[in-house]
Formats: C-alpha cells, sequence, structure tokens
C-alpha cells in the first residue's frame, strides 16, 4: 500500500503545514491563497521537495472543478438584493472591462516580452479577468466591511467575468494556431460569445428553480446541513458539466445557480453554508498547490523582469482605465469608489488555468505565457492582496463596526436624525439652507437628493452639514447621520419628531 501511502502522506503534510503558516500569515495580511501556491512551488522540482510534476491536463481538470464550487459558494452568499445592486456595473466590467483590460494588457506585453501580436493579446485575455476564489476569499479575510455597492460590482464582476476571459482565449488561440482564419471567423466568433453567455444564463437559473423547489418540499427532518450541501455541490456541478456541454459558460450558469437556490431556498441552505464553505476552501487550497507544483521557478527567473512590467501595466494602468471607462455611465459611483474597484482587480487561479489553454492547443511560446501569469499573480496576490483594508480605508469605502463608536462618528457623524423629521425643520435648527418641499421626511429627501438607489455610507453635503445614510431597512432609509462642520453650535441636539 506505499503507493497510496506515501503520497497521501506527503500531500497531506503539505497541506497541512500551508494551512498552518496561512492561518499565522493572514494576521500579518498576507493573502492565504498565496501561502498555498508559493508551498505548491517548493514542494516541486526546484524547491526542497523535489518533485516533478508536469501534468497540465489534470491541473487543468482539477482547476476547472474547483472553480466551479468556489463560484457556487460565492452565488450562494451573494443575496439577490445585491445582485440588483452590482447587476449593471457588474455585467459592464464582465465584458467590455476585460475586453479592454487585454487589450492594454496585451500591448504592452508585445513590448515587454518582444512578442508577436498574436501572442501579447492572448497573454492580455488569459490575464484580464478578475478571480472569483481571490476576490471572494480576500474580501471575507480583509477584515473590512464594504458598502454594499462597491461589494456587489466586486464580487458580481468576479462571478460573471470568466465567459468573457475563456472567450478571448479561445478566440486568440484559434488565431495563434492558424485556425481562425477565413471570412466567416467574426459572425463564428460573435456566435460562440453568444452561445456562452446565452446558455450560461439560460441553464443555470432553470437549475436553480429546480433544485430550490426540491430542497423546499423536503421534509424537514431529512436531512441535515451536510447532505444538502452535497446535494447542491452535486446538483452545481451537474449544472456546470451540462452547460459546458452544449457549448455554454458553465462558470456563469453555476454561479446564476447558487443565487437562485439562496433566493428560493434560503430557510433550507442555511444549514448547509458552512459545509458548502469547507468545500469552497478545500477547492481553493487544492487549486492553488496544484497549481504551484507547475511552476517550476528558475524558469520564472529569466522572464521575471518583462514579467513585472507586464503586471505593473495591468494593475496601475489596464485595469484603472478599463474600470473608469466602464463604470462612467454609473452616476452613482463616486470616484474613490471607482478608484477602490480598479484596485482590486484580484488575480488568482483563473488567469493561471487559462494558461494551461495554449499548452494544451500548442501555441508557439506557450510556457512563456504561462510564467508570465504565473508572475502576474504572484504580484497581484502580494501587492493588491495584502492591501485590501488600507484601500478601502483610504478610499472611504469602508464601513465601521456596531462597537466602534469612533468609526461611527467619524463616517456618520455625531448625531442619528430620526428618518421622519422633516429636512425643513432640520435644516431651520441648524442654519442650512431651507430646500424645496421642507415638509418632507429627511429620509425620502436625502433618497431623492442622492439620485442614485442609496446605500448605507452614502453622504450629500448641505451648506456646512453632511447628512449620510446611517441604517436601511430594505431600501428605505431607517436612519439619517449628520456631521456639522466649522460651526460652534456643532455640540447641540438634533431635533427630534414630534
Amino acid at each position: 500500500m506505499d503507493f497510496i501511502n506515501l503520497p497521501l502522506l506527503a500531500a497531506a503534510a503539505v497541506l497541512l503545514l500551508s494551512l498552518v503558516l496561512g492561518v499565522v500569515s493572514t494576521r500579518a495580511g498576507f493573502p492565504l491563497l498565496l501561502v498555498f501556491l508559493v508551498a505548491g512551488a517548493l514542494a516541486g522540482e526546484d524547491g526542497p521537495g523535489g518533485y516533478r510534476f508536469d501534468d497540465f491536463a489534470l491541473s487543468f481538470w482539477v482547476g476547472n472543478i474547483a472553480l466551479a464550487v468556489i463560484l457556487l459558494d460565492g452565488g450562494l452568499r451573494t443575496s439577490f438584493s445585491r445582485f440588483r445592486t452590482g447587476l449593471k456595473p457588474s455585467l459592464l466590467l464582465a465584458t467590455l472591462g476585460v475586453a479592454l483590460t487585454a487589450a492594454l494588457t496585451g500591448a504592452s506585453a508585445m513590448w515587454l516580452l518582444d512578442l508577436e501580436w498574436k501572442q501579447g493579446l492572448l497573454l492580455g485575455a488569459i490575464v484580464g479577468s478578475t478571480d472569483a476564489a481571490a476576490v471572494f476569499a480576500l474580501l471575507k479575510r480583509s477584515g473590512v466591511v464594504l458598502n454594499e455597492r462597491v461589494s456587489a460590482t466586486l464580487e458580481i464582476e468576479s462571478g460573471m467575468n470568466d465567459p468573457m476571459a475563456v472567450y478571448l482565449t479561445l478566440a486568440l488561440i484559434a488565431t495563434a494556431v492558424g485556425s481562425g482564419a477565413g471570412g466567416d471567423a467574426w459572425r463564428v466568433a460573435v456566435l460562440s460569445l453568444l452561445q456562452q453567455f446565452g446558455w450560461g444564463v439560460l441553464l443555470g437559473p432553470l437549475g436553480g428553480y429546480a433544485v430550490s423547489a426540491f430542497l423546499n418540499r423536503m421534509p424537514r427532518d431529512s436531512g441535515e446541513g451536510g447532505i444538502v450541501a452535497l446535494l447542491i455541490g452535486a446538483a452545481g456541478l451537474g449544472v456546470f458539466a451540462g452547460t459546458g456541454l452544449i457549448g455554454g459558460s458553465g462558470f456563469l450558469a453555476v454561479y446564476l445557480f447558487g443565487l437562485i437556490v439562496a433566493k428560493r431556498a434560503a430557510t433550507r441552505i442555511g444549514a448547509a453554508l458552512s459545509a458548502m464553505d469547507g468545500y469552497a476552501w478545500l477547492a481553493q487550497a487544492g487549486m492553488f498547490l496544484l497549481l504551484g507544483l507547475l511552476v517550476t521557478p528558475s524558469a520564472l527567473a529569466r522572464s521575471a523582469w518583462p514579467a513585472l512590467g507586464v503586471a505593473c501595466v495591468l494593475m496601475f494602468i489596464a485595469r484603472p482605465v478599463a474600470v473608469w471607462l466602464c463604470l462612467a455611465p454609473f452616476f452613482r459611483f463616486r470616484a474613490h469608489e471607482v478608484w477602490f474597484i480598479a484596485w482590486v482587480g484580484l488575480r488568482g487561479a483563473v488567469p493561471i488555468v487559462l494558461a494551461i489553454f495554449p499548452l494544451i492547443a500548442g501555441v508557439p511560446q506557450a510556457m512563456l505565457l504561462f510564467n508570465v501569469a504565473f508572475v502576474v499573480v504572484l504580484a497581484s496576490l502580494l501587492l493588491q492582496g495584502t492591501t485590501i483594508g488600507l484601500a478601502a480605508r483610504r478610499c472611504r469605502v469602508a464601513l465601521p463596526s456596531a462597537a466602534d463608536e469612533h468609526g461611527l462618528r467619524a463616517v456618520f457623524g455625531d448625531f442619528s436624525l430620526d428618518a421622519n423629521a422633516p429636512i425643513g425643520s432640520i435644516c431651520s435648527f441648524y442654519g442650512l439652507p431651507e430646500p424645496p418641499q421642507p415638509d418632507r421626511p429627511v429620509a425620502d429627501w436625502l433618497a431623492a437628493a442622492l439620485g442614485r438607489p442609496p446605500i448605507v455610507g452614502d453622504h450629500l453635503r448641505i451648506g456646512h452639514a453632511d447628512l449620510s445614510v446611517r441604517a436601511m431597512a430594505g431600501p428605505r432609509i431607517t436612519a439619517v447621520g449628520l456631521r456639522l462642520e466649522g460651526d460652534a453650535d456643532a455640540a447641540v441636539a438634533p431635533p427630534r419628531r414630534r
């Protein structure tokens, strides 16, 4: 039995050591996912482990299954109200944003790595999308609570942008190996894109409706959380595989499947979320360890500086330009929110999995593209992943906890106004300019004056005062914060409704 026990012992030891180091390192702000990736590389042929692993087909298979589990877990944890809040900007970022990022990054890769345009744009497509595993994991562990507009946009974008990245990668691989020529190439490319999104949007929700109906009809004592989690996981993987078999995007389908199940069977999946979280972390750990094993550090060193140049262009130029252009039509985003979304363009397992495509297809210089993609992921996790909390506070998109009195006063001001108090009486009491409709409740007036769906943390300036959305119940504002600036009477109590 040594041929079973020895590999199992080695794998368990690497995983356990990675988890222990990861738990310790996260206290210092070091991303846990990066620990798994580095641990895999150290266990490989250039590291102390010395294990030679080059099974790209197995890594591709495991990577796709792991991503499906991670996206399913992310869909189950995305509330439908948050989905509606972030859908439109996320959809634009997941399509046009990926294409713009890929084009700008690809142009830099052609210059920095001396690549032909086919390989350069292919590299841009490989690293052009944000990674669901990295976004879900690092936002959860960053220690900050983001406002709903920003967090929903980031999470939904990462869950929906894989189809565009896969489509661009496959189309450019076809061009690079000479199979994309011909008069019908553009028509085939457009139809392929529509097919990816169309089947994903259709089959994911259909599967979600069917499974949620079954869960709601299950006897209450017929299954514990673990069994429900297995049922959801098996059904989600079935939706993922079935959608992929007919040419659709399994990634998009399984994310929407989880979203619908969470909405329509919320009371039945609550106990299963802990088990799903364990499945997702196991998928992330296994995937990052396996992808780390594929890398030969000595080969990375030969192209490290140009690859770091590509990473810098991606993080500091391509991603910000794409985000600003895509979010320009959405006036509800403030400038500092856009800057934060631009910074949290985390790259993770998806670019490495996509970089396996050219190796399998025999694209010229495919190994160079894989190595560069790996360096880009390392740079993103190390720089962007470790600064999420700092960036959130600097960009003022982090909300304080209920127990943080100093933080609450810093964000919302010293006073909490009655949401039903007339705006006219508040303005009269504090010497502020009187707005139209002075008898209107301050909550309704603030929601209308913002000109966008309000979220907790929104601010509006009126005279020498700052009004903010302090609490909400559904779409309605239930508490308004007030901060007075430059006023000697700032310590007086706010008016209350009579």
